[in-house]
């Protein structure tokens, strides 16, 4: 099967489908759970001119997404990144990663950062093969345990 990964609105219905999936997954994999209302607030940020949002697509079924959002200081900060069960395993987490990557350099950011919970521990090992160093917190999300950031240039 074929997976396309292209740019949409956030509020698309494959992007709000695969945001669910994300938002119901973290729910149920964090030790004392996610708020799930709490974290769609903040989605207005992964859209217009100051972000972007991706979606992973096979046959027109969402199988993965990830957002961008600009940083006061400039940088870029990937949130919502997400691949499918059945999807994982096969390397498109990081088709997205680096999609995302190139994606922040094309809006004019050359480090992008993101945080993480522990529970995640693939994610982290991506993180950290794709060349993120673990960094101070640069945020206070109550949920993330380790802050990466990585230079694109």
């Amino acid at each position: 099967m074929t997976v396309v990964i292209d740019v949409v609105d956030v509020r698309s219905p494959s992007a709000r489908t695969a945001i669910g999936a994300y938002l119901r997954e973290l729910d149920e994999t964090f030790a004392a759970g996610f708020d799930v209302a709490e974290a769609a607030a903040d989605e207005e940020a992964l859209g217009g001119r100051t972000g972007r949002f991706v979606v992973a697509s096979s046959d027109g079924v969402a199988v993965g997404c990830g957002g961008l959002q600009a940083l006061a200081d400039g940088a870029a900060e990937i949130k919502r990144m997400w691949v499918h069960p059945q999807w994982r395993g096969k390397g498109l987490a990081g088709r997205l990663l680096r999609r995302l990557e190139s994606e922040a350099l094309a809006m004019g950011h050359d480090v992008v950062r993101l945080d993480t919970n522990r529970a995640l521990t693939a994610a982290i090992a991506m993180y950290r093969a794709a060349g993120y160093v673990e960094v101070q917190p640069y945020n206070d999300n109550p949920y993330a345990d380790h802050w990466f950031e990585k230079s694109l240039v």
